[in-house]
C-alpha cells in the first residue's frame, strides 16, 4: 500500500509537470514545425502512404539490402533529399478530444512511477538520493527512447533536448513526492 500510494503522488506530480510542459512552456513542443503548405502534403501522404504504418524516406524495400543496384540508388536518393519520418494513422473520430490520451498517459505515468517507487523503496537511500534516482530514471528512458530515435530516424535535436527537460524535471519532480511519502514515519496502532 505505501508503495502505491507513492506511486500515485509521483504519477500525480508527473501528469501535472507534463501538462505544464506541453501547455504553458515551449519545452513539450519543441522540435515541431509546422509544414509550408500542409494541403499538399497531406494529399501527398493520403496517396503515397495510404496504409496506417510508419514510413522512412526515401525507402528501400528489405528484401532489396542485398541487390547493390537497388542500394546504389536508394543511397544516391537519401544524399539527394531529405529524411523523413512519418507516423501515418486513420482519421480521428472527435480530433479534439484528448480524454483517451490523457487517460493512457496517466496510466503509463502510474505504471513508471510504481516502478520507482518499488525500486527506491528497496534502498536506505536519503530523499535526496532517491529524487536523484528516480530523476535518473527518467535520464535512462530518455536514453533508451529518444537517443535512437535522434540518431537512427534522425528526430531532430531540439525535440530531443526537450525530452531530456521533460523527463529529467518531471521524474525529478515527481521522486520528490515519492521520496517524501516512502520517508514518513510508519504509524502504529496498539
Amino acid at each position: 500500500m505505501r508503495i502505491g500510494i507513492a506511486a500515485l503522488i509521483g504519477a500525480i506530480v508527473i501528469f501535472i509537470w507534463q501538462t505544464i510542459s506541453h501547455m504553458f512552456l515551449p519545452i513539450g513542443e519543441m522540435g515541431f514545425r509546422m509544414p509550408a503548405n500542409e494541403d499538399v502534403v497531406i494529399q501527398s501522404i493520403a496517396s503515397g502512404a495510404p496504409e496506417s504504418g510508419i514510413y522512412t524516406l526515401p525507402a528501400l524495400d528489405p528484401a532489396k539490402w542485398g541487390d547493390d543496384t537497388a542500394m546504389a540508388a536508394w543511397e544516391a536518393k537519401a544524399k539527394a533529399n531529405r529524411f523523413s519520418f512519418v507516423v501515418v494513422s486513420p482519421p480521428q473520430d472527435n480530433p479534439a478530444s484528448m480524454a483517451k490520451a490523457l487517460t493512457v498517459q496517466f496510466i503509463c505515468s502510474f505504471i513508471m512511477a510504481l516502478v520507482i517507487a518499488w525500486l527506491l523503496a528497496a534502498t536506505p537511500w536519503s530523499f535526496g538520493m532517491r529524487v536523484v534516482g528516480s530523476a535518473a530514471v527518467g535520464v535512462g528512458g530518455w536514453v533508451m527512447n529518444s537517443l535512437p530515435l535522434w540518431s537512427w530516424y534522425k528526430f531532430p535535436t531540439d525535440y530531443v533536448v526537450g525530452t531530456f527537460l521533460d523527463q529529467t524535471i518531471g521524474w525529478a519532480l515527481a521522486g520528490i513526492g515519492i521520496a517524501w511519502w516512502l520517508g514518513r514515519k510508519r504509524r502504529t496502532f496498539s
